[in-house]
């Protein structure tokens, strides 16, 4: 079909008025003429990111594992919040254990408590069997630090504390997973309370401090190379293990070696 001269030029002038298109950037698309290039998105680093269900809520409602909510002094078996159908010593450590750890990223309040208090039973019951299971329990406990959800990283913080303090090994065991651990903590370490020198009651509640209190025990349990991995995941990270020398100390040092 012949398009005449007048025609062309009329479509060339209505293209010259077409609006800009927006591209993404770093694409051949940014070099065309008319377009604009589209703004990087915005990220939020502090936006919660729930999990749908966890496999304690699943398992649960399903009864298939023998744990209940319970009535303080309500009878044999009971523990806190937590009623036991059995002995937890007797229980799979490797099968059980990494299910009510996590329980620990689930939305449900009481479904969260419920797994908390049944993993800090089963690591108090039997200390010795928390280091064979310990890899099986990274990835859970990643999960509830990704849901950038300050209660849950509490919980998961106070799990974490207990499996240092009471199992065997368990925090020099640990320093080769602070890469998966540490990342998120380095976003709400600073997240405190300055009270000067007043004493905070609610020191278990406030994530800043919960996070300084899980890194000097990750120090003090993980060995000689805790601090140096801890540093390298945590700049801001102040050794509350080996203080900084004393410049009076630097200097008989020097006068000595002279």
């Amino acid at each position: 079909m012949h398009i005449s001269g007048k025609e062309c030029r009329n479509f060339l002038y209505r293209g010259k008025k077409f609006p800009p298109r927006a591209v993404p950037a770093f694409t051949y698309q940014a070099l065309q003429k008319n377009t604009i290039v589209e703004s990087p998105p915005r990220i939020y680093l502090y936006k919660k990111r729930p999990v749908k269900e966890t496999l304690f809520k699943m398992y649960f409602r399903r009864g298939d594992i023998p744990v209940a909510k319970g009535i303080k002094g309500s009878g044999k078996g009971t523990s806190g919040t937590v009623k036991w159908f059995c002995d937890p010593k007797e229980l799979d450590y490797c099968y059980y254990l990494p299910i009510f750890v996590d329980g620990l990223a689930d939305i449900d309040v009481d479904i969260r408590l419920l797994a908390q208090e049944a993993a800090m039973d089963l690591i108090l019951k039997a200390p010795h069997k928390i280091l064979p299971v310990l890899p099986k329990l990274i990835l859970p406990l990643k999960r509830a630090f990704n849901t950038r959800d300050k209660r849950i990283i509490i919980s998961a913080l106070k799990v974490l504390q207990t499996m240092v303090l009471v199992g065997p090994c368990v925090g020099q065991a640990l320093v080769p997973y602070y890469r998966q651990l540490l990342a998120v903590c380095n976003l709400y370490k600073n997240i405190n309370v300055n009270l000067g020198s007043g004493v905070d009651p609610d020191r278990s509640r406030r994530i800043g401090d919960v996070i300084e209190d899980t890194l000097s025990l990750l120090e003090t349990c993980g060995g000689p190379n805790a601090f140096i991995n801890i540093k390298y995941m945590i700049p801001t990270y102040e050794s509350s293990t080996h203080p900084i020398c004393d410049k009076s100390a630097d200097k008989s040092g020097v006068e000595a070696t002279i």
